[in-house]
């Protein structure tokens, strides 16, 4: 592949060792590079309006086309054609307007339980398990100190799969609730844990749920799945507590590997319809009532955990870079429900972003 041969010819073969996710933020000069690239793209790629591009494509049964969820704009300009080894493929566009990276045609949102229909719990299982609970309680640890002592506090995981997470809230004293669209990853679930429980079917469906008073809700690796966010959002705003927080861990539409990557970007998964980066996820959360919004980098598990093999130099450097660009190729975001949660939680490790002036 044109990334691959690049790295070749420019850096030889002395970063062969750093895993292929590290490689775009240790090699000298990469991320100015990938940048540069990135910006062309953008100027080269051409806008049509939706109808000049409904021209061109033809959805599936389950698809429908749109428009840009955040800001409106009609105006489509196509970037990439992601596919997979199964057979599948779609295309993404971006807004011209706004920056929103979206499946186009999606899918209709009647038809999201088509993609969780058979299966996904075995792959929620399979490889994909393997290191979640690690990663769950390195984003918790970044924002701290909100997740540190759940007692007497009501959590729900939204798209709670087969309870990694809650059974590490339960653990920590949360009063956890989750929901899912997958009925195997449910029963799966509710076999773990002990006393968190999860339902099928949407926070609406469980009257447990749909009473609200959540102090903490969570989306892990949910958010580019919606096809429908301000409604989702709307409904998780009304479902928090006052002083309630909501977290958000998601692919994140301004990682470097990303510009590096192009349509094989890992972020672009068979069942992702939507790509958000720092700038219009605040836009999501200021359109659906949140008040405020905090990052946390992401420089990747290992390097957290403190498990890499990277050396001192590198690993400084990846840090470095992931914090120059775009804060690693997952996004880590705190949302404050109102300003009892701002005044709550200000003066923790991370600076809190007002949402409205």
């Amino acid at each position: 592949m044109a990334h691959e041969l690049l790295g070749r010819l420019a850096y030889g073969s002395r970063y062969n060792h750093v895993p292929w996710g590290q490689r775009v933020y240790v090699r000298p000069g990469e991320r100015l590079i990938r940048e540069a690239r990135w910006r062309l793209l953008i100027r080269r790629s051409p806008v049509m309006s939706r109808e000049e591009y409904e021209r061109l494509r033809h959805p599936g049964e389950i698809e429908e086309f749109l428009s840009c969820m955040m800001c409106g704009e009609s105006r489509q300009q196509p970037l990439f054609e992601p596919r997979g080894d199964t057979g599948w493929r779609y295309h993404v566009v971006r807004c011209p307007s706004c920056g929103f990276l979206y499946r186009n045609p999606n899918i209709r949102p009647e038809r999201l339980g088509d993609l969780y229909a058979s299966g996904y719990s075995t792959f929620l299982t399979g490889k994909y398990a393997a290191n979640r609970q690690r990663r769950y309680s390195l984003t918790m640890e970044a924002f701290s100190p909100v997740f540190e002592e759940g007692k007497e506090r009501r959590l729900l995981d939204f798209g709670s799969g087969v309870g990694l997470f809650l059974e590490l809230a339960e653990q920590r004293g949360f009063e956890g609730y989750g929901v899912d669209l997958s009925p195997e990853s449910v029963a799966q679930a509710n076999a773990r844990l002990v006393t968190a429980r999860t339902y099928f079917g949407t926070p609406r469906d469980v009257p447990e749920i749909a009473a609200g008073g959540f102090d903490v809700i969570t989306l892990w690796s949910v958010l580019a799945h919606l096809p429908r966010p301000l409604e989702d959002f709307r409904e998780f705003r009304s479902l928090l507590a006052p002083g309630g927080v909501l977290l958000i861990l998601t692919v994140n539409a301004r990682s470097l590997l990303l510009k590096a990557y192009g349509s094989a970007w890992s972020g672009f998964t068979r069942n992702h319809l939507m790509f958000y980066s720092s700038e219009t996820v605040r836009t999501l959360l200021r359109r659906t009532g949140f008040a405020g919004v905090a990052f946390a980098p992401h420089y990747g598990d290992t390097i957290e955990a403190g498990t890499t093999n990277l050396t001192p130099a590198l690993r400084d450097r990846l840090r470095r870079n992931v914090e120059l660009s775009d804060g690693g190729n997952m996004m880590r975001v705190l949302a404050f429900a109102d300003e009892e949660a701002l005044d709550r939680w200000a003066g923790g490790p991370l600076p809190i972003h007002r949402l409205h002036a």
